[in-house]
């Protein structure tokens, strides 16, 4: 509901405004440490972070209402989406967009943790559950450059808005595709905010959308091996539904005026 998630921002910025907030029975201040603000700030971010790679990896939807908070946030306090995206950018380096090289001396395990790979004694994740994880986080990195706090003062930019989302969209097309990944990647930050980037950037947008349907999803097909077409073929659909129609569906999940009245 809209006024739980009031609820939630304000008890958040008040934590970080030095304000005593009230949890488990008692009044907790982050003027209680020297380094109380910024101890708040760093777990904060990993915390929104852990959102994505959980919850939102299950339940595409709540990107949205995570992403908006975390917005507003943003604003009043610049620190925690500094730290919000260090954190990501280790966690996803797909976000950057940036897919790490293997270098000489690094150890198979490290690099698998480059990549955003859990690996606990050796042992590395199943790629469906790696491939579930990036995508939570860049579902949640996608909604978060298209929402502002309805709460705010709106006077400034957005902290980190879709102009970051048309240059990732950029970056990633410059980038040589890898199998798996990239397809989701893209179909996960289309299907989010698709929608968004159409009605900012117009012609440049499908003129993008055009190359992605000749040029990229060729480059994709070239090296994914038949096992693994199931999300590049739902790539392949969404971007020839939308240059026929003409029109990127806006989001499910997304938060209309009616929502901020329950």
């Amino acid at each position: 509901a809209g006024s739980k998630l009031r609820e939630v921002f304000d008890k958040i910025n008040n934590l970080l405004s030095g304000k005593p907030v009230q949890t488990e029975g008692q009044a907790v201040s982050v003027t209680q440490h020297p380094q109380g603000l910024e101890f708040v700030c760093y777990k904060l971010a990993e915390k929104f972070v852990k959102h994505g790679e959980g919850e939102v990896s299950f339940h595409h939807d709540s990107a949205f209402p995570i992403a908006v908070v975390l917005s507003g946030i943003w604003e009043l306090h610049p620190r925690v989406g500094d730290i919000f995206l260090a954190h990501l950018h280790k966690k996803c380096p797909y976000s950057v967009p940036f897919y790490p090289a293997l270098k000489e001396g690094t150890s198979m395990e490290e690099y698998q943790r480059m990549l955003g790979y859990e690996v606990h004694d050796s042992k590395v994740e199943e790629q469906d559950h790696f491939l579930k994880r990036m995508s939570g986080m860049i579902r949640l990195y996608a909604a978060i450059i298209q929402l502002r706090w309805p709460y705010g003062n709106k006077q400034g930019a957005h902290p980190h808005g879709l102009s970051y989302g048309w240059r990732w969209l950029a970056q990633m097309l410059n980038l040589e595709p890898l199998a798996d990944v990239t397809a989701m990647l893209l179909l996960d930050f289309l299907e989010v905010c698709g929608n968004a980037l159409m009605k900012q950037y117009g012609i440049q947008f499908w003129k993008t959308m055009f190359f992605i349907q000749k040029s990229y999803i060729p480059r994709i097909e070239a090296v994914t091996s038949s096992g693994q077409m199931g999300c590049l073929s739902r790539l392949k659909n969404f971007v020839q539904k939308c240059l026929q129609a003409q029109e990127i569906p806006l989001p499910k999940g997304i938060l209309t005026p009616s929502f901020w009245r329950t």
